[in-house]
């Protein structure tokens, strides 16, 4: 294992996160509170509680992992996609690092950013309401594991992509979507039998479920499913880089 190569990789994306850190910060800062005025206050007056937890703090896990999940794509989708555009990536291949060692660089990088975006915007909370954290433990795993394993998926989107348009159109137009339609906001057993039939295919009901129990200790799946299906998701995407290097695609066409 080169970890002078890592690191070296590490570094420099986070130096680029340093330099635009304000703007990196306050956007996912003003949004959080945006939702929470626009869901904690006008739709929490309508909505009392959820399961027994007041409907400002059961909406929390779910703020969180919409953030993390769109920031963790997003920062390694760009972070890999920029040396392809530039041309810069066959120095990377050229170098005597292997799929692995450039992929611990970008993804690491881009997790730590998705990371300190997730604990800003739970310090975020904490003055909109009162938030109790049964299981504080179970939470950074599950956090630290969606950062990581959507970091993944983002790397393999910043391959795939061909121009910046692309970068943007599956966080959007897929990733978005999903987090709102599993369960970020409201309860699965809130849905008619049918729609809580097709909701258990949205694989982020499995997340949001687990991290949302680390909160308050209720799930809408149980926690080793959760767990299965992010192992599943990281295992996959692991499988996906690797057949990626290993064949050149995107990469040296």
């Amino acid at each position: 294992m080169n970890f002078t190569a890592v690191a070296s990789i590490y570094r420099f994306e986070m130096a680029r996160f340093f330099r635009t850190i304000t703007q990196s910060l306050v956007s996912p800062v003003l949004s959080t509170s945006l939702y929470f005025v626009v869901f904690g206050t006008a739709i929490g007056s309508r909505i009392q509680e959820v399961e027994g937890i007041s409907y400002g703090a059961f909406i929390v896990p779910g703020l969180i992992m919409l953030s993390v999940m769109t920031q963790a794509t997003s920062n390694a989708s760009f972070g890999i996609y920029f040396p392809k555009f530039m041309g810069t990536i066959y120095e990377l291949l050229s170098a005597p690092v292997n799929f692995l060692e450039i992929t611990l660089g970008y993804v690491g990088a881009a997790a730590t950013k998705s990371l300190f975006i997730g604990i800003i915007i739970l310090i975020t909370a904490f003055f909109f309401v009162d938030i109790t954290i049964a299981h504080p433990f179970a939470m950074i795993a599950f956090l630290v594991l969606t950062c990581i394993s959507f970091s993944l998926l983002g790397f393999i989107i910043g391959i795939w992509a061909g121009n910046f348009e692309q970068l943007q159109l599956i966080p959007l137009l897929i990733i978005t979507p999903l987090v709102f339609l599993g369960g970020s906001f409201y309860s699965v057993t809130m849905l008619p039998p049918v729609w809580q039939t097709i909701t258990m295919f949205n694989p982020v009901v499995y997340l949001i479920s687990g991290f949302r129990w680390s909160f308050f200790g209720t799930a809408d799946v149980s926690i080793g499913l959760s767990l299965a299906a992010i192992a599943f998701f990281t295992g996959a995407c692991l499988v996906a880089i690797w057949w990626i290097f290993r064949t050149g695609w995107r990469i040296r066409q």
